[in-house]
């Protein structure tokens, strides 16, 4: 399996773009796959630089409702208008970052719920022996704090957002077994607990953001979230690869507990697992 990092917040080259938001381009035997399409249409200048054609991407996976994940998906159905792309439906609904000096529009752009090819789920589903998709998280253990400042607009009234939007991809290739998340808005141990309660055991490797990022100081509340979950990941017959919004000071964090069990993804970054 073959993954490429097209859009990340950071970049180790000139030449590859940077920007808030996540995708990734992932091979396997019988897919070619997008998982995520970034914030805007920089991510298919990075594909066309790193030499990854996206015209065969036969199926995109958003992994839940906000701009900086789904914001180039229309740009992509101009060059690759057949690939089957799968959202939950509540992905659809008004998102925002709502505070007392911010009220933003995060969700997605509306017009993607025109798209001929879009297919709108309800929940888990198996696509086949490779691609399955699951949902309904709802353990709240170590739930990230940042997600209190994201709601979904009910009428005129804001309230909290519980991610059940968020879908999550496990691919299946010979006996190995990955999960990729986009934010981990639903605390990356629930998820891989309810993960666990699907599939009996734990994913070889683990793809996502942790959803730790701040604009300022870490809090001594924060600190010890961030290592909690380090100490309790580090103990998971699990390889994990981060990035987006995790944030690289609480990524330092986490590094130093787990070692080699944790990497930090950039755009251009590939993997092979």
């Amino acid at each position: 399996m073959r993954i490429v990092t097209l859009m990340e917040n950071t970049t180790k080259s000139e030449s590859i773009r940077a920007e808030h938001g996540l995708s990734l381009y992932i091979e396997t035997q019988n897919h070619r796959l997008l998982s995520d399409c970034g914030c805007t249409d920089a991510f298919l200048e990075n594909a066309r630089t790193l030499g990854v054609d996206l015209q065969p991407v036969d199926s995109v996976f958003l992994s839940h409702g906000h701009y900086d994940h789904s914001g180039g998906i229309l740009p992509f159905t101009e060059i690759n208008p057949t690939a089957a792309i799968y959202m939950q439906e509540k992905a659809l609904l008004p998102y925002y970052h709502k505070t007392e000096t911010e009220d933003r529009y995060i969700g997605i752009d509306p017009a993607i719920s025109q798209l001929t090819q879009l297919n709108v789920l309800n929940g888990d589903i198996v696509i086949d022996e490779e691609l399955a998709l699951f949902t309904n998280v709802t353990g709240r253990e170590l739930w990230p704090k940042g997600n209190l400042e994201l709601k979904k607009k009910v009428g005129d009234n804001y309230v909290q957002d519980e991610f059940d939007h968020e879908q999550y991809l496990v691919i299946t290739e010979e006996n190995k077994k990955v999960l990729i998340s986009g934010c981990a808005h639903n605390g990356i141990l629930n998820i891989l607990e309810h993960y666990y309660s699907l599939y009996g055991s734990y994913p070889d490797a683990v793809i996502s953001g942790f959803h730790m990022k701040k604009k300022s100081g870490y809090t001594n509340e924060d600190i010890a979230t961030i290592k909690e979950t380090a100490e309790r990941l580090s103990k998971l017959p699990t390889k994990f690869f981060t990035g987006h919004c995790t944030g690289e000071e609480p990524y330092e964090m986490m590094k130093e507990i787990m070692g080699e069990k944790l990497h930090y993804i950039y755009s251009g970054s590939k993997i092979t697992l």
